[in-house]
């Protein structure tokens, strides 16, 4: 159902993009970044997060840590990541295929400036073994994302 819902929003809003799919699991950073043939930080991993009374997805490089001042500042309240049982009913997406494509509930999504030191990422698509392979801005152009420096990097 997931996928098929990514599949529905990609269709309509960007039918230039392919789901990669990967025999084998794609569900962390590490996994993912073996899968499609990219280093960790490409990665665009999707958090779910319970800031104050409000839920958002933030979408960060896979390297990227949060920094819960830079998090509180720009939220106003110390962050919380979500259950995986909220994580599902909220976005529609198992833990390990959440992106910020064809969720479940219209949900705030915010990108961490990080993501911009590539030209593309690889965030998942609705399942453990998806994927697609997409520019930052154009990530943040389809789902209507605000630009966010709330993280830390390794690099």
């Amino acid at each position: 159902m997931s996928l098929e819902s990514v599949r529905s929003f990609l269709a309509e809003r960007a039918p230039d993009l392919r789901i990669l799919m990967s025999e084998s699991s794609s569900a962390t950073v590490a996994l993912a970044a073996e899968a499609h043939g990219v280093e960790p930080a490409r990665i665009a991993k999707t958090l779910s997060l319970r800031v104050g009374n409000d839920v958002v997805l933030l979408v960060t490089r896979g390297d990227a840590r949060l920094d819960n001042k830079k998090v509180k500042a720009a939220f106003g309240a110390k962050p919380r990541l979500l259950g995986p049982d909220e994580v599902v009913a909220l976005t529609g997406h198992p833990v390990g295929g959440v992106c910020p494509f064809g969720l479940a509930t219209p949900l705030p999504v915010y990108c961490d400036l990080s993501l911009k030191d590539f030209d593309e990422v690889v965030p998942a698509a609705g399942a453990i073994n998806s994927a697609v392979r997409i520019t930052p801005d154009r990530m943040a152009s389809l789902t209507g994302a605000i630009w966010v420096d709330v993280c830390q990097t390794t690099s």
